[in-house]
This record gives C-alpha cells, structure tokens and sequence, in this order.
C-alpha cells in the first residue's frame, strides 16, 4: 500500500503541483497529531491550502523541465514561442499599466482616507486599513482607478516558477481574477500552451488558471511599499522629461 506521503503527493500532481518529498514529509510530519482520523481527502486539501501558501522554491520539485519555464524566456530575439506546460507559478509584482501612475496614488490616498468612488460622488467607507485589501467588495481594497477595488488593467506581472526562473506576463486578454484588489502577491497560477513573443509572455483566459494563496510576508511589504514606489516613478519620469 502507498505510504500517505505518495498518496498525497499523487493527489497534489493531479493538480499539476510537483511537490517535493522534502516539504510533504515536513507537512506530513507537522499534522501527524490529526491525520490519523483525517479522511485522505481533507488532509491532502489542507496540504493543498499550506502549499498555496508556500514559496514555490521551497515546496515544489524542479527535476522535471516541462513544469518550469525556459530560463532564457527573457530572451528578446526570440520572435515567438509557446510553452506548454502545466508550470505553476508564483506572482511577484502586478501592475495596472492602463491607468495612470497618479491615479493609482489617487486612489491609493482615498483608501488611507476611507473613502470610495460611486459613479461621480464620494462616499465614506468602514473597514479602512491595509489587511482591508484582502477583501474584493466596495472601497476595501487599494485599487483602481474605478474606486471599486478592481482595477481595469490591462495588467502586467511578474511571475517565478519553482527553479526561480522569472518571466514577466502581460494581459493580451482580460483574465478573471488578475487584479490589484484581487491578486495578492504570492499567489499561484498555472500556465499552459502561453505565447511568448519577444520576450513577453502573453496572458489569456485559455492558458492561466488562477490557484490562489498567498505569500504573507511578501504581499505585506509589496502592499506597504506600493504607494513609494509609484511616488519615485512619477518622480523619476518628471526628471528624465526635464533632461529631454
């Protein structure tokens, strides 16, 4: 009979999640307190959420090629490509680059004061503060320039596999759940049959299925530092126009 670390594991792979024998036998040895009354089921659903939860270098395997992506993807004299996958991966930034740099500190600024956007007027609204982003409802989260928390994109990610691979990924098409308000940093995808032109991976409904989860510490940071970062890009581009 397969030990419980296989079982899991090949429940994990269905998924195509590679995880690697080192964090399930770490995950296994840390929940052996509950899992001998826990149906196969509920504890491979937990391994699944911890996992989601994980750095991807840390959890997942990386002997086999075709679960992580080329590592010249970057490569801008490669006209096009396509890579097939399954590659699951992590988000390590996301931006909204259809809106203006001054409207996302706008917007940014109206969530510090607690208010949202509704057609034109202004409202007032309750739960303000940074944990408030991880909701998706009303002016909770950071966002757009829309003040509904979502963003109108198109977006562009950065994104690394299990071998720290990194690639950079632009909607050519809008994708269901890549937004700022609801994307978090951290968050796992996974990639099939994505066009690669120039460098650029190009992302659309048919080839990103969206897992979830986060990394905690990552997106903390990420979402602290946001409005700095976009404040020094505003500044740099008002020095380099004055220069021109």
């Amino acid at each position: 009979m397969a030990s419980l670390q296989d079982q899991i594991a090949t429940q994990l792979q269905s998924k195509s999640l590679p995880v690697s024998p080192s964090w399930l036998n770490s995950f296994v040895s840390s929940s052996a307190a509950f899992h001998r009354n826990v149906p196969l089921s509920a504890l491979t659903q937990t391994a699944l959420f911890r996992l989601l939860a994980s750095d991807f270098r840390d959890s997942l395997m990386i002997n086999t090629q075709s679960s992580l992506l080329p590592v010249d993807i970057f490569n801008p004299t490669v006209q096009e490509r396509c890579i097939q996958g399954p590659i699951p991966v992590q988000v390590m930034d996301i931006e909204d680059i259809g809106s203006s740099l001054w409207s996302q500190v706008e917007a940014i600024e109206r969530v510090e004061r607690g208010e949202a956007i509704r057609g034109r007027e202004i409202i007032r609204t309750v739960n303000v503060g940074e944990g408030s982003e991880d909701h998706s409802g009303g002016a909770a989260n950071t966002a757009g320039p829309n003040g509904t928390g979502d963003t109108d994109g198109p977006h562009r990610l950065i994104v690394q596999d299990a071998g720290g691979t990194k690639a950079v990924a632009i909607e050519l098409k809008p994708v269901n759940g890549i937004a700022l308000g609801k994307l978090q940093i951290g968050a796992k995808l996974l990639l099939r049959n994505v066009t690669v032109a120039r460098g650029l991976m190009l992302l659309t409904p048919e080839c990103v299925t969206i897992l979830g989860g986060k990394i905690e510490a990552l997106d903390q940071t990420w979402r602290e530092g946001r409005k700095e970062r976009l404040l020094a890009r505003i500044t740099g581009e008002g020095e380099q126009a004055q220069r021109s």
